[in-house]
């Protein structure tokens, strides 16, 4: 169990997944939660803390304290995302976006979507050092991919759970899907709830697909790769029916793939060298093009 916990994998792909995790905590500040700011406008005493908040206990918010977390993560994060001093600020970010996680929840709605990139922050900093397109192996590395793999994993079958545990399989017989394209749906989910039954069986697929998650464990490499890839399409399908994205959840997911393999600096300097690149000309064949053009025969003479 140990060896497959701390299983070791190419420090670049911890590199890669590294830079992708803080760059996405960084655009979701901005981009996907920065709603969170506008929590301190409320009264304090409708800020209810989750549990974790109780027990630290935690501060309540205030627009100094948020803007202060806001800024200073932003910052902190794109350092991060660079692989520099990866133990001080990997803590850091992790510690700042826990709290900012926390100030987000605990107005009455808690999201799922962030389990597996709250794992990520967590165990990243224990990874070590790790440089984009290095190929030595690490067991570091290892066990903090496969401790955020099995947070992604544990985000479906835990959902599955709860579908059971507060609706049963009323919530697979019910109209849960009809209810969220009421609310929330696009012109093709409207096509698609047009099909007599489909939403019903779409709702036995999504159960059955929560439970037997974790068997990408157990699968050989080539089909764990397709499993995830039905994820992503999963979710694909999801933002394009009720728009729903589960962006974190899918960065998180990256931790399944070889990242280490897409390296866009290499391949955009490249591409940069590949067009500076003097052509040679078309009718030029490759020795003609190193030494030049033969001295052209005249006529034979007598």
């Amino acid at each position: 169990m140990s060896g497959w916990l701390t299983e070791a994998v190419p420090r670049g792909r911890v590199a890669a997944f590294r830079t992708l995790v803080y760059l996405f905590v960084a655009a979701d500040l901005v981009v996907f939660t920065p709603w969170v700011r506008t929590r301190v406008d409320v009264p304090g005493e409708l800020y209810h803390p989750l549990l974790i908040g109780r027990l630290l206990p935690l501060p309540t918010p205030t627009p100094a304290l948020v803007g202060a977390i806001f800024w200073a993560l932003l910052v902190l994060a794109l350092l991060a995302a660079t692989g520099r001093a990866p133990r001080l600020l990997g803590w850091t970010v992790f510690a700042l976006y826990f709290e900012w996680m926390i100030v987000a929840m605990s107005y009455g709605k808690v999201d799922h979507d962030r389990v597996g990139l709250l794992v990520a922050l967590a165990a990243l900093p224990t990874a070590g050092r790790a440089r984009h397109g290095d190929p030595t192996r690490t067991e570091a590395g290892g066990w903090a991919l496969r401790v955020t793999q099995i947070a992604v994993i544990c985000t479906y079958f835990l959902a599955a759970w709860a579908k059971f545990r507060f609706g049963g399989l009323d919530w697979a017989t019910g109209s849960v899907l009809a209810r969220a394209i009421i609310r929330r749906g696009t012109d093709l989910a409207d096509l698609i709830a047009q099909v007599p039954h489909l939403l019903i069986v779409a709702q036995f697929g999504i159960l059955a697909f929560e439970l037997l998650s974790p068997a990408v464990f157990v699968l050989p490499a080539r089909w764990r790769l397709a499993t995830v890839g039905f994820f992503y399409s999963f979710h694909l399908v999801t933002v394009a029916t009720i728009t729903i994205s589960f962006a974190p959840h899918l960065v998180a997911m990256t931790s399944f793939l070889p990242l280490e393999k897409v390296r866009p600096v290499v391949w955009a300097r490249q591409l940069l060298a590949r067009r500076g690149r003097p052509a040679a000309p078309d009718d030029a064949s490759p020795s003609t093009a190193l030494t030049g053009p033969e001295p052209a025969v005249g006529p034979a003479t007598p």
